[in-house]
C-alpha cells in the first residue's frame, strides 16, 4: 500500500481511533499521526486544523518537532522493551532447559535403604513422643514443605493424628521425588526422632532426621496445586464446593477432632446417668415440630418426611430400656441463612421417666458440667479448646432460671421492641432470635427459660399446674449463640392429649403408636433436644454452626 500524501488532524473533533486519510476521519494528535505513518516513504504532509470550520494547514515546525520527539523517545523506549523481553524469553528458555535437564538428571538418583540402620518401627504420629531417639517410619500427606537451598528440605507431615516436622538433607533433596514434591502427597518417611535444638520450635518438640523416604502418591502441581485450589481469598462457594480439600487445613481439623471428643463426653454422660442408647427411624410418617419444616418424600407411594426430631420414639422406649437416648441426623427445610441454622444438624436428644419439670433442669445443668469436664480433662481436647477459643470461660453452675413473662418484662424494662412494628412484646408472641440474643448477650450467662404459653410451643407439652396458660418448657440460651436446647414435660394424659390434637387441627391416628404410651400404663416424663453443632459453635467460638459440621447442609447447599 502507497503511503499517502496528507494526514488530517483536528485537535478539538478528529479521533486517535481513526485513520486521518480525509478531513472526515481526521485524527485528533500529530503524535498519533506519527505512530501510523512516520515509517513511511515519504513521511505524509501533516495538515492540522486548530478549531471550527477553519481551513486545515500544515502543522507548525515546533508542533512537529516536538511530536517528532514524543514519537522518536516511544520507538526507542518501545524497541528496548521488545529487546528485553526477548532476552527474558531466552533466559526462560534457558532456564526452562536447565531445569527439565535437571530434572532427567535427577531420575538417575535413586535412593536405597540403608541396610545397615536399625529397623524402623512404623507409628502414627501422635504416639512420637514414645520414640524419641529411635528410628521410626511414619506415612503421611505433606501438609508444609519449605525447600532451603539445594541441599535441605523441611516438611510438616499430617497422619490425621499430628504434625511431624521432618529435615531431608544432601541426596534425600536431590531425587526427581524431591524437586517435584507438593503438598498434599502422600509420603513414607523413615529416620531418627531428635529432639528440636534450643531455641528452634516443631510440633511436638520433636523433628524426624529422615534418612530415606519414598512418595506413595503424589499430588499435582501447577493450575491444579492444593494452594492454587483453594487458599485465603477463595469465596465461601468456592470453599463448600471444595469442603472435601478445606477440611484438611488445621482449624477444621481441630473442630473435627473436638466434635468427635464432645460426642463422646455426651456419651459417656449418658453412661453415667444409666440412659440407654437406642436409633429410631430417620424417615417417618409424623410431625413433631410443625409441617411447615417437614422434608416430604414419596415413600413407596406413601406420603413421609424426614424426621425433624426423634422425641416421639424416644418416648416410646421408656417403658423398654427405662430412661433413653439418641444422637441422631434431624432434619429441618427452614428456608433460613442465619450462622445458627442447618438443613440436616445432629441432634442430642433424651426421654426421661417419673420426673418433675425440676429433675429436668437439674438433669440438663448436670449434662452441661460433666461434658465440660470430660473435654478439659482430656489433654488434647484441652489443647485443641485452648487454641479455638483461648477466650473461653466455663459458665457456672447452677444456671439462671427465667420464666418466658419475666423474659416479657425484661424485653419492655430495656425498650427492646418488635422489629416489623416497633411495638413492644406481649405475653404470649414468640420472642425472635435477635431479641433473644440480646438479652443472653447483655445478660452474659447460660439462662434456663420456661414456662413459655402454650400457643407458641408444640402440642404435646405439658401444661403448667400452677398456670394453665403456659407449659412445662425450657429453652437453654447460652450467650454468643442463643438457644442450643429445647425441652419440656410431656403430656401425660389420654384425654389431654386427644384434646392437643384436636386444638392443633391434628388427625390422630398416625399418632396411635405414640398415644398408645398413655393407654398402656403412663407416667410423668420429660426431655430435651440438643443442637450438637450450635454448642460446639459455643465451646469453640465458630462463626457460624457450618464450621462445626463435616459437610453442611444449608438453604442451596446439598454438595459434596
Amino acid at each position: 500500500m502507497s503511503a499517502p500524501k496528507n494526514v488530517y488532524i483536528d485537535e478539538q473533533t478528529g479521533s486517535d481511533s481513526a485513520t486521518g486519510l480525509t478531513a472526515e476521519t481526521a485524527l485528533a494528535s500529530a503524535l498519533r499521526a506519527l505512530e501510523l505513518y512516520g515509517e513511511s516513504s515519504p513521511v505524509p504532509e501533516l495538515l492540522v486544523r486548530k478549531q471550527g470550520d477553519a481551513a486545515f494547514a500544515p502543522i507548525a515546525k515546533a508542533a512537529l518537532k516536538k511530536a517528532q520527539k514524543k514519537y522518536d523517545a516511544d520507538k526507542a523506549k518501545a524497541a528496548k522493551e521488545q529487546a528485553k523481553k526477548a532476552a527474558d524469553a531466552g533466559k526462560a528458555k534457558a532456564k526452562e532447559a536447565d531445569e527439565a535437564k535437571r530434572l532427567e538428571d535427577a531420575k538417575k538418583i535413586v535412593l536405597t535403604m540403608e541396610t545397615s540402620l536399625p529397623a524402623a518401627k512404623s507409628i502414627k504420629i501422635q504416639a512420637a513422643a514414645e520414640h524419641r531417639d529411635a528410628r521410626i517410619a511414619v506415612s503421611a500427606w505433606v501438609h508444609r514443605l519449605r525447600v532451603q537451598g539445594k541441599d535441605m528440605m523441611f516438611a510438616v507431615l499430617r497422619d490425621g493424628t499430628g504434625y511431624l516436622q521432618c529435615v531431608f538433607t544432601g541426596r534425600l533433596c536431590h531425587t526427581y521425588e524431591a524437586l517435584t514434591l507438593t503438598t498434599e502427597s502422600t509420603i513414607k518417611v523413615y529416620g531418627t526422632l531428635k529432639k528440636v535444638p534450643e531455641g528452634k520450635a516443631a510440633p511436638g518438640g520433636h523433628e524426624l532426621i529422615v534418612d530415606h523416604w519414598e512418595v506413595l502418591g503424589a499430588a499435582p502441581g501447577g493450575d491444579d496445586a492444593f494452594t492454587t485450589k483453594l487458599n485465603a481469598d477463595s469465596n465461601p462457594d468456592v470453599l463448600y464446593d471444595n469442603r472435601h480439600l478445606m477440611i484438611r487445613g488445621e482449624t477444621a481439623s481441630a473442630v473435627l477432632k473436638m466434635r468427635a471428643l464432645v460426642l463422646r463426653a455426651f456419651r459417656a454422660f449418658y453412661v453415667a446417668e444409666n440412659v440407654t442408647e437406642v436409633n429410631p427411624p430417620l424417615m417417618v410418617q409424623t410431625q413433631v415440630e410443625g409441617g411447615s419444616t417437614l422434608f416430604e418424600f414419596n415413600y413407596y407411594g406413601e406420603q413421609a418426611y424426614l424426621t425433624q426430631s426423634s422425641q416421639l420414639y424416644l418416648e416410646t422406649v421408656l417403658p423398654v430400656v427405662g430412661d433413653a437416648y439418641t444422637i441422631s441426623s434431624s432434619f429441618r427445610a427452614e428456608k433460613s441463612h442465619t450462622r445458627r441454622h442447618l438443613s440436616e444438624f445432629t441432634h442430642v436428644e433424651a426421654e426421661m421417666a417419673f420426673i418433675t419439670f425440676d429433675d429436668l433442669l437439674d438433669h440438663l445443668e448436670r449434662m452441661f458440667d460433666f461434658v465440660l469436664d470430660f473435654v478439659l480433662a482430656d489433654p488434647v481436647g484441652k489443647t485443641l479448646l485452648a487454641e479455638l477459643n483461648p477466650d473461653f470461660v466455663r459458665p457456672a453452675t447452677p444456671f439462671r432460671r427465667m420464666k418466658y413473662a419475666e423474659a416479657i418484662q425484661w424485653l419492655n424494662d430495656n425498650k427492646i421492641n418488635k422489629e416489623e412494628d416497633g411495638t413492644p412484646f406481649v405475653y404470649g408472641d414468640d420472642i425472635p432470635e435477635a431479641p433473644e440474643r440480646k438479652m443472653t448477650d447483655t445478660l452474659g450467662v447460660p439462662i434456663f427459660l420456661t414456662h413459655f404459653p402454650k400457643e407458641i410451643k408444640s402440642f404435646y407439652m405439658k401444661r403448667d399446674p400452677k398456670d394453665d396458660r403456659a407449659t412445662e418448657s425450657v429453652d437453654v440460651l447460652i450467650p454468643g449463640v442463643g438457644e442450643i436446647v429445647g425441652g419440656s414435660m410431656r403430656m401425660a394424659g389420654y384425654d389431654e392429649l386427644m384434646k392437643a390434637y384436636e386444638h392443633e387441627g391434628m388427625d390422630p391416628s398416625p399418632y396411635s403408636w405414640y398415644t398408645d404410651q398413655r393407654k398402656y400404663g403412663t407416667s410423668e416424663h420429660g426431655g430435651y433436644g440438643l443442637g450438637l453443632e450450635r454448642f460446639l459453635a459455643w465451646l469453640l467460638n465458630r462463626y457460624t454452626v457450618r464450621e462445626c459440621c463435616l459437610y453442611p447442609r444449608f438453604v442451596g447447599r446439598c454438595k459434596p
